[in-house]
């Protein structure tokens, strides 16, 4: 593993500016981030960068926008390649159950990179989903919630993926989750791996 402290300064703002940009609806700064070929897997999500950016457009005109609470990244850079792994709060306020509610995704986001031309972009992102919390904004509020549709979705993203379903998106089953730490350690070693073979070829 290489990289000077300019690479990962670069290399951490691309990836705070895409979430900015989401968050903003900047969308010419997010295409600036994100490669258009770009693998982008959520869990209402699933296709390219360009494709991506549209749905966000269009999910935003729909009235849903998230506001994601970053942690600090922790970047790892490998040559022309870095992956980056970045805690954060994905959080709507919206209708839940008939009644105004805040939604939280705990979730750790795992991007690769690679700078083509000088130029870092993002090529991948893979959120690994933790838990979720749903908390009406007026105490004593109780949304009327389908309690068996509920049980159907995994519980590092149940409420989440409800409140998706609810708004007519289709939430995949197949998302990494801390439900299941065997396909997140594999993601794990795919990304580093694809990372550590751009710095082999330095």
């Amino acid at each position: 593993m290489n990289g000077n402290s300019d690479d990962v300064t670069r290399i951490a703002q691309v990836i705070l500016k895409e979430r900015q940009a989401r968050d903003r609806g900047w969308w010419d700064q997010m295409r600036e981030c994100i490669r258009s070929d770009a693998q982008i897997r959520l869990s209402w999500f699933r296709g390219s960068g360009t494709d991506f950016i549209a749905a966000s457009q269009d999910m935003s005109r729909r009235g849903q926008k998230a506001t994601h609470r970053m942690s600090p990244p922790v970047v790892s850079v490998y040559g022309r390649r870095a992956v980056v792994e970045i805690s954060t709060g994905i959080e709507f306020r919206d209708l839940v159950g008939g009644v105004e509610a805040d939604l939280t995704s705990y979730a750790r986001l795992l991007y690769r990179l690679e700078q083509t031309s000088g130029v870092w972009q993002i090529i991948s992102l893979d959120p690994v989903y933790e838990r979720d919390s749903l908390i009406p904004t007026v105490p004593g509020d109780v949304p009327e919630i389908d309690r068996e549709a509920l049980q159907t979705i995994r519980a590092p993203y149940r409420f989440l993926g409800y409140y998706l379903a609810q708004s007519g998106y289709e939430v995949s089953d197949d998302l990494y989750g801390e439900d299941r730490p065997a396909e997140v350690e594999e993601l794990y070693r795919a990304c580093y791996g694809w990372a550590a073979q751009g710095g082999a070829d330095e």
